[in-house]
């Protein structure tokens, strides 16, 4: 009986041993595949051209026509939006030469069309800020509208409040 448990518990560390060792080796063999799959994702990466806000010595190395435009430097972010979104590719740069300093955008886009939706969406933004009414005016029209209410109208609203 107790020479039959040994072996039992004997065969038990052996079969445990092993698939303790088979496990260690499927996760070693799991973690070099998954290594190597990013590193070929990562080589990938590297192959494909830049897209969206890059330097000019890419823009010009992709061999497309590059075309510049003058904008404004107060809402670049603006017109980043709108170029990732349409998928055009940009570059910005500043003109130290002239006083203020003008931003140039270089940009580049497969379609015309695309880049000319960029611009207009850009365009049709800019327009509607400046439709929209300033805050501050309203607020000084506003302030302006309660300092002409008399006094009298003012204290008689605050003794009915203080009565009730």
């Amino acid at each position: 009986m107790q020479e039959e448990v040994e072996n039992r518990t004997v065969n038990l560390a052996i079969s445990t041993t092993k698939l303790t060792a088979r496990s260690t080796l499927r996760l070693a063999l799991w973690g070099i595949r998954k290594l190597k799959e990013s590193e070929a994702k990562d080589e990938a990466k590297r192959n494909l051209p830049p897209i969206g806000k890059q330097t000019i010595q890419e823009l010009v190395g992709q061999n497309q026509g590059v075309t510049n435009i003058d904008i404004a430097g107060t809402d670049l972010k603006g017109f980043e939006k709108h170029a990732r979104e349409f998928g055009v590719d940009y570059a910005i740069t500043r003109d130290k030469s002239v006083n203020p300093p003008k931003y140039l955008v270089f940009f580049k886009a497969r379609d015309a069309d695309a880049m000319t939706a960029a611009f207009n969406a850009y365009s049709a933004e800019v327009f509607a800020k400046d439709k929209r009414p300033s805050v501050l005016k309203t607020l000084h029209k506003l302030m302006d509208a309660v300092r002409d209410i008399p006094a009298k109208v003012i204290n008689r609203d605050r003794q009915r409040e203080q009565s009730r």
